[in-house]
C-alpha cells in the first residue's frame, strides 16, 4: 500500500543473531544522536519524534533478544508529543526512515499491531533495530563533533589570550617607544578582535585571527626587544636567583603565601565572549612574574613541547599540550583556569611538570591548589621562586 522509495531499497534484512550483542541504553543513544544530528541529516524536531517512539519501547536498553518494534497509532504518538499535528509528525517520521534510523514493518492492511500465535509473536510498526545497529557509528560521529567543539574552544581561548597580550604590549610599547604607528594598529586590532569574539566563530575564522595576532605580537616583541634583550633577561633572572632565600624543598609543601589580587581593569576594552571562563579570566591581569623567569625555572617544558614560547598565550598552549600526559583531567584543568586564570594555571602546570616525580597525584594536587586560589590564598610566585632557588642551589 505504501509507495516504494529509496529508503525501502536501502533496507537490508539482517539475521536476528546479528542483533544480539551488548545492550545500549536508548536514552544515551538518543543523546549521542542529538550531538551528531548534522552527520545523519536529522533535525531537533525529528529527534523529538524519535524520542516519542522510544518512549513506547518498554525497556531502557535496546539489543539482546528483545524485539525492537513499536506499534503505537498516529494518535498515540501525537498525544505523546504534546499534541503535535498528525501531518507534522508523519513528515518527521518520513525523515527518520529516510535517514536509515527506522524501518517500517507494515502489516497487510497498513495498520500497526501485534499478534500472537501460541509462543510466536508478530508485530507490525516501526522497527528500531537500525538505530541499534548504527549505535557505534552514532557514537563515533558524536565523538568527532565533541573533538571539533573542543578544538574550537581551545583555539578561541588562545585567540582571546593573544588579544589580551596584544593590548598589553601596545600599552607597554607606547610607554617605551611613543609615537610609533605599530601601537595604534595593535590597539585597533585588539578592539576589533574583542568585538569578533562576541560572535560564534568557526575554526577557520579563529585560525585566521590567530595568524594575524601572531604576526602583530612578533612585530611588537621585536620592536620592544632591542639587541641584547635576551642577555638582559638572563642577567635579571640571575639577580632574582641571587636575592632569593629558598627554604622549600618540595613542591608538595608549597604554601599559598600571597593573596591573589583582584584585577582592576586590566584592559580598556573587556571582551564579552560567551565562554564564562574567558569572561572571568579576561578580568585578571597578566601575572607579575616575568615569563622568561618561568621558562628559566621550568626547562622540562621545552622537552615535551617543541613550539616557541615568547608570549603568555604560547605558554598556555604548551600547558594544554602536556596536561593530558601528566594525568590531569579536563575538569581539573578547566576549574584551575576558572579560579586562577589561564596564565597562572599554565605556570602551575609547568612547575608541576618540573617536579613531576615528587607529585603522587598531579590531578589531585592541582585541585588542591585550585581550591586555595578560589579562597584567595594562592599565588604562583612562591612556587616558581622555589624552583629558582633549587636550581641555584644545585
Amino acid at each position: 500500500m505504501r509507495p516504494i522509495s529509496h529508503a525501502h531499497l536501502r533496507v537490508i534484512e539482517k539475521p536476528e543473531a546479528s542483533l544480539r550483542g551488548k545492550l545500549v541504553n536508548k536514552w544515551e543513544l538518543l543523546r549521542e544522536l542529538s550531538k551528531a544530528q548534522a552527520a545523519f541529516g536529522v533535525t531537533e524536531r525529528d529527534l523529538t519524534v524519535l524520542q516519542g517512539l522510544l518512549s513506547f519501547f518498554p525497556d531502557d536498553a535496546l539489543g539482546g533478544n528483545a524485539e525492537m518494534i513499536v506499534f503505537p497509532s498516529n494518535k498515540a504518538i501525537c498525544e505523546r508529543l504534546n499534541g503535535m499535528p498528525n501531518s507534522t509528525m508523519r513528515r518527521h517520521l518520513a525523515r527518520l526512515v529516510e535517514a536509515g534510523l527506522l524501518v517500517r514493518r507494515d502489516s497487510p492492511n497498513g495498520k500497526r499491531y501485534v499478534r500472537k500465535h501460541g509462543d510466536d509473536r508478530v508485530a507490525f510498526g516501526f522497527d528500531l533495530s537500525p538505530l541499534y545497529c548504527r549505535s557505534e557509528e552514532i557514537g563515533r560521529a558524536a565523538e568527532a563533533v565533541r573533538e571539533a567543539e573542543d578544538r574550537v574552544r581551545r583555539l578561541r581561548e588562545i585567540v582571546s589570550l593573544m588579544r589580551r597580550d596584544l593590548a598589553a604590549l601596545a600599552e607597554f610599547g607606547e610607554e617605551m617607544q611613543p609615537g610609533r604607528g605599530l601601537w595604534e594598529q595593535m590597539r585597533d586590532t585588539a578592539v576589533l578582535m574583542a568585538r569578533a569574539l562576541r560572535r560564534k566563530l568557526s575554526l577557520e575564522d579563529l585560525g585566521q585571527y590567530r595568524v594575524e595576532l601572531e604576526a602583530l605580537l612578533d612585530a611588537a616583541r621585536n620592536a620592544i626587544d632591542g639587541p641584547g634583550t635576551e642577555e638582559m633577561n638572563t642577567n635579571d633572572a640571575k639577580n632574582e636567583r641571587h636575592h632569593h632565600n629558598s627554604k622549600t624543598d618540595s613542591i608538595d609543601s608549597e604554601p599559598g603565601l600571597e593573596k591573589a589580587k583582584e584585577a582592576t581593569g586590566a584592559l580598556n576594552d573587556q571582551t564579552d565572549v560567551s565562554d564564562q571562563s574567558l569572561q572571568e579570566s579576561d578580568l585578571r591581569q597578566v601575572p607579575k612574574i616575568p615569563l622568561h623567569l618561568v621558562l628559566a625555572s621550568c626547562p622540562s617544558l621545552k622537552t615535551f613541547y617543541d613550539g616557541e614560547i615568547r608570549h603568555w598565550h604560547q605558554l598556555y598552549n604548551a600547558a594544554c599540550h602536556v596536561r593530558p600526559a601528566m594525568g590531569i583531567s579536563v575538569s581539573a584543568w578547566e576549574e584551575a583556569q576558572r579560579c586562577m586564570g589561564p596564565e597562572q594555571a599554565s605556570i602551575v602546570v609547568a612547575a608541576m611538570l618540573e617536579r613531576f616525580a615528587d607529585i603522587r597525584s598531579p590531578g589531585g594536587y592541582l585541585r588542591a591548589l585550585t581550591a586555595k586560589a578560589a579562597a584567595g590564598e594562592f599565588s604562583c610566585g612562591p612556587m616558581v621562586m622555589a624552583l629558582v632557588g633549587k636550581r641555584t642551589a644545585a
